[in-house]
């Protein structure tokens, strides 16, 4: 017979790898290893390998000689590459003077005349104003000052139909022309993604809705319609379910009248690989405090539903430091803010600290795994024990009451046998009173002396009148114990069974005259 060899086919595992603003489709057979995946990466990416951080993996930090086939990992799987060392760049520069600017971070000091306050945010030299980088647009390194103000406007100019702040931006420093960004094609409120939101004809949250969960909606609504992304959950969550279902709560807090908003929203929230690690790891909800109504009602049902720690952390933050994302965490029967993230951060640093977040959460999900495994041990145990003394008490339940029936039959049974007994004797007495006096011998009657031998070996003896009865006979050995019902009357030879002759023939014809001697015995 011929042998078939079947050929097993390799299982393929996809992975999406997110990196700043790129995604990278990798199909890899199950038998690489993750410093192939690296090699991938390097060549699509042009990250080195050694400033190359691979992140996601559900088991943790693996090394790059790790098969995949021991992760036991799902077909599908995302993946995060984190460079903290190394600056986003831009396109291809021209000289290595402007690669190296477009390398360097800058710090754009930016002032709000009007509400005296100071915005300190970090760009990398490759962040576009439109099509013009930072690195090009004529700022100073590292540090550049800008003011925030209202545009004067025209005397003749029409008043402005929708109620919308026309910002301007003043550089500060000298012989700096970015008086007006309108130069570089762009308007003043663009600069920084500002003109989406500054203009928005309705808030992002109304003052007077009725209940939270419209309130939720119509944020939502505008979020999308500003082109952001919020990943919004209903309100109504389980933060203390069980262990292996629990998730980490993410609280965007959005606030219109900080200059931060609107670069968090479009660059931050938005990022692919941010939307991406919330929706898998976070439950994520969002709410506007621009207006104090909104916040007073945000803090009501922190308190409500998340407690007091959360609400503190929240009072404890001003106007110009939002917006905030607040990870918190359910640790057992109260609630724990892991991190506060502001809005003055970047894409990888975001991501490094929601991961950081998830570090800590997994190992205290771990732990409280662990803790609620040796808990229902625990009851476990308990529940066997006390099922054993259920069990146990059952049995000596009823061992007590067959115990109880057993002694209430003994009694019952007593209680017969003595009336039985009682009846016997009755009867006996009655019998006894009964019977005709014994004649003397001297009395010229024909005397017939019968001598009865009795099971225990002893023997009756007594005078009947020969004319006598056999009832009389029967009636005499029942008075002395042994009744017609239960014993026989014998005679010894010939052997005769007296007690089946007639009663109500006499001891003549019954031929036990003169004298006779009889025994007793117990009928079968």
């Amino acid at each position: 017979m011929p042998y078939f060899f079947f050929h097993r086919q390799p299982r393929m595992l996809n992975f999406r790898v997110e990196y700043r603003q790129r995604s990278v489709e990798l199909v890899l057979e199950e038998g690489s290893t993750v410093g192939e995946i690296k090699q991938i990466l390097e060549t699509e990416l042009g990250v080195p390998v050694s400033k190359m951080q691979l992140k996601g993996w559900k088991s943790g930090d693996v090394s790059d000689s790790t098969v995949l086939r021991s992760l036991h990992l799902p077909k599908n799987n995302s993946l995060y590459v984190l460079t903290p060392d190394i600056a986003p760049t831009a396109s291809t520069s021209k000289n290595s003077a402007l690669q190296e600017s477009l390398n360097q971070n800058f710090l754009l000091v930016i002032s709000h005349r009007e509400a005296q306050r100071d915005y300190s945010l970090n760009f990398p030299g490759s962040r576009t104003i439109q099509e013009m980088t930072l690195a090009v647009s004529g700022i100073s390194y590292p540090c550049h000052h800008l003011s925030v103000c209202r545009r004067s406007s025209p005397a003749n100019a029409q008043e402005p139909t929708e109620e919308c702040a026309d910002v301007h931006m003043i550089s500060d420093s000298e012989g700096d022309d970015f008086e007006d960004a309108s130069e570089f094609g762009v308007d003043d409120s663009e600069m920084f993604g500002m003109g989406s939101s500054s203009c928005r004809k309705s808030p992002m949250m109304p003052e007077n809705s009725e209940n939270e969960a419209d309130a939720l909606l119509h944020f939502t609504a505008e979020f999308s319609s500003s082109c952001w992304y919020v990943h919004t959950h209903n309100f109504l969550f389980i933060l203390f379910c069980s262990s292996p279902q629990r998730k980490l709560l993410a609280i965007y807090l959005h606030n219109d009248d900080s200059v931060l908003s609107n670069v968090f929203c479009s660059q931050m929230m938005c990022a692919d690989s941010i939307v991406s690690y919330l929706s898998q790891n976070f439950i994520t909800w969002a709410w506007d405090v621009t207006k104090e109504a909104n916040k007073a009602r945000l803090l009501t049902m922190c308190t409500r539903h998340f407690g007091s720690v959360v609400t503190q952390t929240i009072r404890t933050y001003k106007t110009d430091q939002f917006p905030l994302l607040l990870i918190v965490m359910g640790k057992r029967t109260s609630n724990e803010v892991l991190n506060v993230i502001q809005g003055n951060t970047t894409v990888d640093e975001l991501m490094m600290r929601l991961m950081g977040a998830m570090e800590i959460f997994t190992a205290q999900q771990q732990e409280d795994i662990k803790d609620e495994d040796e808990r229902e041990a625990r009851e476990m145990v308990k529940r066997e024990q006390d099922e054993a003394y259920r069990v146990s008490l059952e049995a000596d339940r009823k061992k007590r009451e067959a115990q109880e029936r057993e002694e209430a039959e003994q009694v019952r049974l007593e209680q017969m046998r003595k009336e039985q007994e009682e009846e016997k004797e009755a009867i006996r007495l009655s019998l006894e009173q009964a019977l005709p006096p014994e004649p003397v011998e001297e009395s010229g009657e024909q005397i017939s002396k019968l001598r009865i031998r009795t099971p225990s070996g002893e023997f009756l003896e007594r005078r009947f009148l020969g004319s006598c009865k056999l009832q009389v006979l029967f009636d005499f050995v029942a008075s002395k114990g042994y009744p017609f019902e239960e014993f026989k009357l014998l005679t010894t030879f010939p052997r005769r069974n007296i007690t089946q002759l007639d009663p109500g023939s006499t001891l003549l014809e019954a031929k036990l005259f003169p004298q006779e001697t009889l025994f007793l015995e117990a009928k079968e």
